[in-house]
């Protein structure tokens, strides 16, 4: 008896310890499911986003025994701001040469500013310019290159001419057999979709397809859809891969660690950019010549206002509009972030200015990509009116995009 107690006694325990364990087993594996299926979205959103630049070993691999090509400006950083040439350079990578958008390598030039072709002092690493009558590589320029990297941050606008290069070099890439791989970064504005398409007889290099004012795509995504719609000369497509950022997703707020050009300073002209531009096209200043480029506008015809600047030569800007004359306008530094195109301060300055005859000049209708939006503000077309003239344009957009996303 004491043998049969001692083992049913024994033989419970294990029962119990084998329940217990697998109770906290069960337990742990329903805790582990919760947090990959469960996780508050602000944790999410908390995660750090990683660049395609940062994911390393994504793409290093890929270079082994090939003579490497990099269109990049000082946008193309990765940990600790060092720059994506620097680490390549350190990785024993066969870097052969820089390619440079506009503002140049090093982002010291003005917009619309001849840049030349060069050497970098750090590196010793030829610049070959795309900028100014040579916005395509040529084949000389690219002979004996394999892979080209393409690491520049965008802002996710249509007429900002980052876009307008990564269109050349993927033509350029086709036509010579060379590989292209984009290296992905957050746009800043992803979670906006705005404005009217270009009509493609307005083509120029502030506007190359027919996409609205504001895309809502990451520059990998955009690299994918000028391919896949065949936009390219003659409907050739390049040899592309997308290296991808990774913990991100497009409603994330994402401030820019470097700014993108001369003349976008900080996260509030990179948010309102798209809708001051079209002032470029008139007579009215954004800015430039400033410490608050695209944040404030004004000009000598605008009725005056408590709000008043007097643009100057300065870093970005050596010959700004109404240079040395006073402008009176708008301080936009402190509103809260726009989430469409806005529209009301370009029809408020139409109303407002004492030119009317010279308010727009040639470039609005490139900026705008078509001539209606001019002829919309000078009929006085109503905003509402206006918005709904790109109904149906933005949602045919919106649904070819779709197949082009990488990210929610």
């Amino acid at each position: 008896m004491k043998f049969e107690f001692k083992n049913t006694f024994l033989f419970i325990l294990i029962l119990l310890f084998s329940f217990g364990c697998s109770s906290v087993k069960k337990r742990k594996v329903e805790s582990q499911k919760s947090k990959a299926i469960e996780i508050p979205s602000q944790k999410i959103k908390n995660l750090a986003i990683k660049t395609g630049a940062e994911n390393f070993n994504a793409y290093l691999p890929l270079f082994e025994n090939k003579k490497i090509g990099i269109v990049t400006n000082p946008t193309g950083i990765v940990e600790n701001k060092k720059h994506l040439v620097d680490f390549l350079l350190e990785k024993k990578v066969d870097l052969q040469k820089i390619y440079a958008p506009e503002h140049g390598f090093r982002g010291t030039a003005d917009a619309g500013e001849v840049i030349k072709d060069g050497k970098d002092i750090k590196t010793n690493l030829p610049i070959i310019s795309l900028y100014g009558n040579n916005k395509k590589p040529k084949s000389e320029q690219l002979a004996d290159i394999d892979v080209i990297i393409f690491d520049i941050q965008d802002v996710g606008a249509r007429f900002y001419t980052y876009i307008s290069t990564l269109h050349y070099v993927m033509e350029a890439c086709a036509e010579n057999n060379i590989e292209l791989l984009v290296l992905d970064r957050p746009n800043p504005n992803g979670n906006i979709i705005d404005g009217p398409l270009l009509e493609m007889e307005h083509k120029s290099f502030v506007g190359m397809h027919p996409i609205p004012v504001l895309h809502g795509m990451t520059i990998g995504e955009y690299a994918k859809m000028i391919n896949g719609e065949k936009w390219l000369a003659n409907g050739i497509q390049c040899k592309l891969q997308v290296v991808p950022c990774s913990n991100y997703k497009r409603e994330m707020k994402y401030s820019l660690p470097v700014k993108p050009s001369p003349n976008l300073p900080n996260d509030q002209s990179i948010n309102l950019y798209a809708s001051l531009c079209f002032f470029e096209g008139t007579n009215v200043s954004v800015g430039r010549g400033s410490e608050k480029q695209f944040q404030i506008y004004g000009s000598p015809f605008l009725i005056k206002t408590d709000f008043s600047f007097t643009p100057i030569p300065n870093f970005g800007a050596k010959e700004p509009m109404h240079k040395d004359i006073l402008c009176y306008g708008e301080d936009l530094t402190k509103i809260k972030k726009v989430t469409r195109l806005e529209l009301k301060w370009l029809l408020k300055a139409y109303a407002n200015t004492s030119d009317k005859a010279n308010f727009f000049n040639d470039f609005f209708t490139k900026l705008a990509g078509t001539k209606k939006l001019h002829e919309q503000i000078v009929n006085g077309v109503s905003e509402k009116e206006i918005r709904k003239s790109w109904e149906v344009d933005l949602t045919t957009f919106k649904e070819m995009r779709k197949k082009y996303l990488i990210y929610n």
